[in-house]
């Protein structure tokens, strides 16, 4: 097992999940809609178990580590406790997450419906993982990392290897990722290796990559905004850094605005119903913050599905 995930780490976690995770669909949208000439290929992990790509490190973690009968820990905004608790119900594995009081209604509640212990508490995620690690500390629970992580990576790698198995030779020239901690993105990158430009996306809000890469190293920033429940790491971690550093082109850093009007689109265009963070990658696109070349082909991770409802009807009905 390498430092870093590599190709075959990511193969080798594939193997291990594909049995308890969706392949998730490619869509192909015109272009011409967004200013542009040629097609986009959105990559559906919104429809992913529990509604992110987060099961994909979770049962990678949860197969290949050996868990105690204290069970898992995990500290998370939401979607990262749901896909815990839905990979350890699965797997038949007890499991307690730790949410801050930031995390959405509707999180909170996919957390509980897997049957997970849940612990509501602290104003920002770093609380929530405080409270976490003294938990693994008393009971002797495993803990899952929400992003920097070995396993976590090489799980969320898994989707850069499905994506290109999907796609063949019409594979995407550049790729556009949200970020918030890194794990997604450090796991795509891992797996292209550069030979597929990929680009984070982040709010201005909560910008921990991209402040990390103009620092040198990771930074504690500010987290607010619309995407703070599901892209609001305090800090980006160690081996995203490293990783990142290395492997992806740059970080594209966006209002609130422009992701709330992608959020809009993709549900009034082509009803997809997306969470502020899942629409994230999409706004460089619709705002222009990314502009491709002629003939540059483009895929763009669409990945959670974690909205309240009431607030998307209320989003998609303002003029």
């Amino acid at each position: 097992m390498t430092a870093f995930p590599s190709t075959d780490d990511i193969r080798h976690a594939h193997d291990l999940i594909a049995s308890h995770i969706r392949k998730t669909p490619v869509f192909a949208i015109d272009g011409t809609e967004l200013g542009l000439a040629g097609s986009v290929s959105l990559k559906l992990e919104l429809l992913q178990h529990s509604g992110t790509f987060k099961p994909r490190g979770a049962f990678y973690n949860l197969l290949s580590r050996d868990v105690p009968e204290a069970g898992v820990a995990a500290a998370s905004g939401g979607n990262h406790g749901a896909a815990v608790a839905y990979a350890a119900r699965k797997l038949g594995i007890k499991a307690r997450i730790f949410v801050p009081d930031i995390a959405s209604p509707a999180k909170i509640a996919r957390i509980r419906s897997y049957g997970a212990e849940i612990v509501v508490k602290g104003e920002r995620y770093a609380d929530a993982l405080e409270l976490c690690s003294a938990y693994q500390t008393e009971t002797g629970a495993i803990g899952l990392h929400a992003y920097d992580g070995f396993h976590t990576i090489c799980g969320q790698g898994t989707l850069g290897l499905e994506l290109e198995q999907q796609m063949g030779p019409d594979l995407p020239d550049t790729l556009l990722v949200a970020v918030g901690g890194g794990g997604l993105i450090s796991g795509i990158a891992s797996w292209f290796d550069k030979r597929v430009k990929v680009i984070g996306v982040e709010p201005n809000a909560a910008s921990a990559l991209a402040q990390a890469l103009k620092a040198g190293g990771p930074v504690d920033v500010p987290v607010s905004g619309v995407a703070a429940d599901s892209l609001g790491a305090k800090r980006t971690g160690d081996m995203v850094y490293q990783v990142t550093r290395d492997k992806i082109d740059h970080v594209l850093c966006l209002e609130d605005e422009a992701i709330l009007e992608a959020q809009k689109t993709l549900w009034t265009r082509h009803h997809l119903a997306t969470e502020a963070g899942g629409a994230t990658a999409f706004a460089a696109l619709l705002s222009g913050a990314y502009k491709p070349e002629t003939n540059e082909r483009v895929g763009v991770v669409l990945c959670g599905s974690n909205v309240d409802l009431d607030k998307l009807a209320t989003l998609t009905s303002q003029e």
